[in-house]
């Protein structure tokens, strides 16, 4: 097909939203998505949702209705079941779809790749059984799929609408083993002005536990150590608290969970400026108030760009579509800005909780690195710590250069799981910070694509 004006990566809250707008503004728009039908992670199965289930899941997913059909009428182009495996500072896209693989040129393109659970390496998270909460979410909403007895491990606001979402379904969680350290709150408090002028996030979040405790369901606060035992399969939870108090529960399934980070490996491979946000422990992009990456043709918009959840993301993915539109010359810059109040007033709304949830849900140190030598830290090459401290010590500096030694990111998932984990590793054994220490110097394709892809590529047309 011929280049389009503008080319959306994604197509969850923020995708839609941008999508949509551009196309009612009469660009023309196509759509990159990896999943098989729009509404991203967080309004995943949506279409085909039925309205109990829709219940089941709550208010917020249901609200994804309106967005997908909205995006439907657009007239924004969708080619669902796409992997983009690659986007350069001009704008070039590399990306296979049907098993035919297509490098095309586009002049403007808003990235809306989203967030991914932050890697939890605790001994014994490499066997099956064990997911992240994420996960275990969209095997509920795209199949209906729920475990019996789950343990769900860690903390944070999706862990906690999880076992909701298991309550409202039947399912109660075997056990919640809470990591938020104790004091926490302590830490946190300063920063519930802020949240309280905007309360309705805070008031989900305390409806949800709530509900949560009415249901009974055992809730061990403080965890201090969590080890994940079986042969070949998950089969109990070992567990330590503070004060001493400990256990072990037995369970096939597991389900852990300490916040999300922005999926960056498209952006960084893309050759883009990103910053370490200490706040939020995690790379994100560097960006303007539009959403204006360091390279002129690219717009990031959603939690690709900083964590700040779904409505947040919507928000945003129509202020960088608003500024598109200006840059293609189809809106003044006077009418770009006043159109863009409204969702800005949506942005400083969703952010207000932000700084009291990353302050309250920060992760424990032991749950970013783990302590105990024989703890797998790379899961796609089954590296462990005790693989990776000897390399570190005979003078490798930085993640890219133990990737090179030991294999460590160079799996299928090309880093997402173990990035995080190793660079923490390095700061800690050189004593530098974690943005000095730097992160992969990751390069396309940034998903796995068959060599066979590339035989009969289609240079120049867009899927």
């Amino acid at each position: 097909m011929s280049t389009p004006d503008l080319v959306v990566i994604g197509a969850g809250p923020a995708g839609l939203a941008g999508a949509s707008l551009a196309a009612e503004r009469g660009l023309s728009v196509l759509v990159l998505d990896e999943q098989s039908a729009p509404g991203g992670q967080i309004w995943r199965g949506i279409e085909a949702a039925n309205a109990a289930h829709r219940a089941r899941l709550g208010k917020d997913y249901g609200l994804g209705r309106s967005a997908v059909t909205r995006f439907r009428r657009s007239g924004a182009r969708y080619v669902p079941g796409t992997t983009v495996w690659q986007l350069d500072e001009t704008g070039e896209i590399g990306c296979t779809v049907g098993g035919r693989t297509h490098l095309f040129q586009t002049s403007a393109v808003l990235v809306a790749t989203g967030a991914q659970e932050r890697p939890f390496p605790v001994a014994g998270w490499e066997l099956p059984g064990v997911m992240g909460a994420g996960a275990a979410q969209v095997l509920l909403k795209t199949g209906g799929l729920l475990a019996e007895r789950a343990v769900l491990a860690g903390s944070g606001p999706l862990l906690y609408l999880l076992a909701v979402q298991y309550l409202a379904a039947g399912h109660p969680p075997a056990a919640i083993l809470d990591t938020t350290p104790p004091g926490a709150w302590r830490m946190a408090r300063r920063h519930l002005p802020g949240a309280l002028k905007h309360p309705l996030p805070l008031l989900k979040g305390l409806g949800w536990l709530n509900e949560i405790r009415r249901a009974r369901v055992p809730w061990e606060r403080g965890v201090s150590s969590l080890v994940l035992e079986g042969s070949g399969h998950v089969d109990a939870v070992r567990w330590e608290a503070a004060g001493g108090r400990q256990g072990r529960i037995e369970t096939d399934h597991v389900f852990l969970h300490q916040g999300v980070v922005p999926s960056v490996n498209l952006t960084m491979a893309a050759g883009l400026d990103h910053d370490w946000d200490e706040g939020q422990l995690c790379w994100r992009p560097r960006t303007d108030d539009w959403g204006r990456s360091s390279a002129e043709p690219i717009h990031i918009a959603g939690d690709g760009g900083g964590i700040a959840g779904w409505e947040a993301a919507a928000a945003t993915g129509e202020i960088a579509t608003l500024d598109i539109l200006h840059l293609a010359g189809s809106l003044r810059e006077a009418e770009r800005n006043a159109l863009a109040d409204r969702h800005r007033r949506r942005v400083r709304g969703a952010l207000s909780v932000r700084p009291l949830l990353d302050a309250l849900y920060r992760p424990q140190p032991q749950f970013m690195l783990p302590s105990e030598p024989a703890t797998v830290i790379c899961r796609c090459e089954e590296i462990a710590r005790q693989d990776l401290e000897p390399l570190i010590g005979i003078g490798v500096l930085g993640p890219n250069q133990l990737k090179s030694f030991s294999r460590a990111g160079m799996g299928p998932c090309q880093g997402r799981l173990c990035g995080l984990t190793v660079q923490r590793l390095i700061s800690e054994c050189t004593g530098r910070g974690m943005a000095e220490t730097g992160y992969y110097r990751l390069r396309p394709p940034v998903k796995p694509v068959p060599l066979g892809a590339f035989a009969d590529m289609d240079c120049g047309n867009a899927p």
